[in-house]
């Protein structure tokens, strides 16, 4: 992607100071959802980052990775498998929990949504922490998918969130803050 177009993508990402809480700066990426030729070269953009030319299944991070996941799947001819939030998921699931700054979270996935030895790219809006992504490739791993690696709009690099994901493949980002 040339640097004109992720300028104009980044610029149209709009600050909203103190959401969800003050003294957090949070990256409102709704702007360039709502442009659709914007969507589409982010999209772009998060494919051609990756060196990914054909998976078996995008596994997207509830809730805004399964915007891009979903996209980004039926441009790479691939399936499309929801990471969500324990109980969100309405057949038989694996589950993994997760530390976050204070307390745990989980996540779960189907049991059947991802066949051993399939090859899995992992996509998402944003990489913080890495706690919730972590979590999501442990469980394309306990379901023997074969991670090739991971993508992101927006990584928050001052976060670290690549070291908990160091291992897994690739990790690329779209943009980074």
């Amino acid at each position: 992607m040339n640097s004109q177009t992720l300028d104009h993508i980044r610029a149209t990402i709009r600050d909203v100071p103190d959401f969800p809480k003050p003294g957090i700066l949070f990256k409102d990426i709704t702007p360039v959802l709502a442009d659709p030729a914007l969507l589409a070269r982010t999209i772009d953009g998060m494919i051609d980052a990756t060196g990914v030319l054909k998976v078996d299944k995008v596994v997207g991070i509830d809730a805004r990775g399964f915007i891009f996941g979903a996209l980004i799947a039926e441009r790479l001819g691939a399936g499309f498998v929801p990471v969500r939030k324990k109980g969100k998921l309405p057949w038989m699931t694996r589950g993994v929990d997760y530390s976050l700054e204070y307390g745990t979270n989980s996540v779960e996935i189907h049991q059947d949504a991802i066949a051993p030895g399939e090859t899995v790219l992992l996509a998402d809006d944003l990489l913080a922490t890495g706690g919730t992504a972590g979590a999501a490739l442990t469980l394309i791993e306990q379901a023997g998918g074969k991670i090739v690696g991971s993508t992101f709009f927006i990584e928050l690099s001052f976060l670290n969130g690549r070291e908990k994901l160091r291992g897994h493949g690739p990790v690329h980002a779209l943009i980074s803050y």
